[in-house]
């Protein structure tokens, strides 16, 4: 008889090891891909403990609330995929409470593509903004999909099942019972904070409003009672590269921090993290990696003698705001004196920087930085090809028409294609489709996306314009 119930007591100890152990195993642990690239673009920064989605029922989303995406899976919102991996690139994994969470990190907002032509694969250039991102859409889709009818277990655990899930009894049932109900809850909730997004105008790709949510998310103002004029600040993406020279700039585009520190904190926050969650050592690690990180040289041809007198052009108009030695670089110029699109600038406000500097408070890196502007910071022209469309909000699609005065640039044109323009040197956006993608339509008449201001170098001659675009190419 003891022998029976000793192997019955073994018996079940193997099986309760076998439902366990997947739970137990690797928990808390980060991947640190060996090499820098891939970590940048899979590493955790450390948003997943809390605001991961559980890996499973992300996955199954795109399947299940198919009808809700404008096309097949979240490539259609603009996330890049790479062969050999499971997760699209700005998206990382951990196990958190026994479950694998999926979290972003910086990649997702800044890695873009570029095509010679129509016909040509897409290149992955690593630390340019995120031309193909479409953000808004994406946190649309969740919220939508959490107040869906089918955000269920009976409706989803099908999906997961049939997608080689391979979970055990007891993972099913924390699935079913927990992860399921829990994120549902937590997506509504997130979605119900963000639904002033809903008033805004579409961000379309390339865009996002920074500011706007900390209020909601981080703060719980009460946005419904905020004056208009705080609820509409979107803006571009900027490129992270060759971040050593930018220490003591004014950094945002309203220049509103001085310290790249605290603005990589200040952005990890913006994909999830907590000050108790932050993967300091992961946020580091890319830090010193885009510390001396070189933006892409042009690799088209370029007019050599056209630029030389381009460059004589740069310097007498543009380098002293736009050159690394530039007296004026980093610094801000007044609203009223470049005149472009203010609404980024005052969705910033004097009680959103009063709260933002308590944030990491009882921790070192406790934020005292920022600071409300009353402009737009002069920033650095490094890789200036592949940063548009141009100006804060994106307003302007290539150099050649920022040299225009406001009423003969494109009051209407196409954000999304990523097929280099070298003669105007932006994006191709005169088009509505191509090589089978339907782009955005960017109407400048809208709150926040005017292409008005920054009249320098507008009163030079059409031959003028043209070699100092070219000079830009150089950059």
């Amino acid at each position: 008889m003891r022998k029976i119930v000793t192997i019955i007591g073994i018996v079940l100890l193997v099986v309760i090891l076998y439902l366990v152990s997947p739970l137990l195993v690797g928990n808390g642990q980060v991947k640190y891909y060996a090499d820098i690239e891939d970590h940048y673009k899979y590493g955790s920064i450390g948003s997943e403990p809390t605001n991961g989605i559980p890996y499973w029922i992300w996955k199954a989303m795109p399947v299940v609330f198919a009808d809700k995406l404008p096309g097949k899976g979240y490539e259609s919102l603009g996330f890049l995929s790479e062969e050999g991996h499971d997760l699209p690139i700005g998206f990382s994994k951990r196990k958190v409470s026994g479950i694998d969470r999926v979290g972003l990190n910086c990649a997702v907002c800044h890695v873009g593509t570029v095509r010679d032509s129509d016909d040509s694969p897409a290149q992955i250039v690593l630390a340019m903004p995120s031309n193909n991102l479409y953000l808004r859409d994406y946190i649309k889709f969740i919220s939508e999909a959490a107040v869906d009818p089918r955000f269920s277990a009976p409706e989803m655990m099908p999906y997961i099942n049939e997608m080689g899930s391979h979970l055990n009894p007891l993972q099913k049932l924390i699935y079913r019972y927990i992860a399921i109900p829990r994120t549902r809850d937590a997506l509504i909730r997130q979605g119900n904070l963000l639904s002033f997004l809903n008033e805004q105008p579409d961000w379309g790709p390339g865009r996002v409003d920074t500011f706007s949510p900390y209020k909601a998310i981080q703060f719980n103002f009460p946005m419904d009672k905020l004056e208009e004029s705080e609820l509409i600040g979107t803006a571009d993406y900027p490129p992270i590269w060759h971040q050593k020279p930018r220490e003591g700039l004014q950094l945002h585009w309203d220049g509103n921090n001085k310290s790249v520190d605290e603005r990589n904190l200040s952005a990890a926050l913006g994909a999830g993290v907590t000050p108790t969650t932050v993967d300091r050592k992961g946020i580091k690690r890319v830090a010193d990696w885009l510390w001396d990180f070189p933006p892409p040289e042009y690799p088209y041809e370029i007019d050599n003698e056209l630029a030389v007198t381009g460059k004589s052009l740069f310097e007498s108009n543009c380098a002293k705001c736009h050159a690394f030695n530039g007296e004026s670089v980093g610094t801000v110029s007044n609203i009223d004196e470049i005149g472009t699109d203010r609404h980024r600038l005052d969705s910033y406000t004097y009680e959103l920087m009063s709260n933002q500097n308590t944030l990491f408070a009882g921790f070192p890196e406790r934020f005292k930085s920022f600071r409300k502007t009353n402009g737009y910071a002069n920033m650095p022209l490094d890789g200036v090809w592949l940063r548009a469309p141009y100006l804060h909000n994106g307003s302007v699609p290539t150099l050649r028409d920022l040299l225009e005065s406001p009423e003969k640039r494109p009051a209407i044109f196409y954000r999304g294609n990523d097929v280099i323009d070298r003669d105007k040197l932006g994006f191709v956006s005169s088009e509505e489709e191509a090589h089978g993608k339907t782009f955005f339509k960017y109407d400048t008449s809208q709150p926040g996306n005017s292409n008005e201001g920054h009249l320098y170098g507008t009163d030079l001659s059409p031959d003028e314009k043209d070699a100092l675009v070219e000079y830009m190419k150089k950059l």
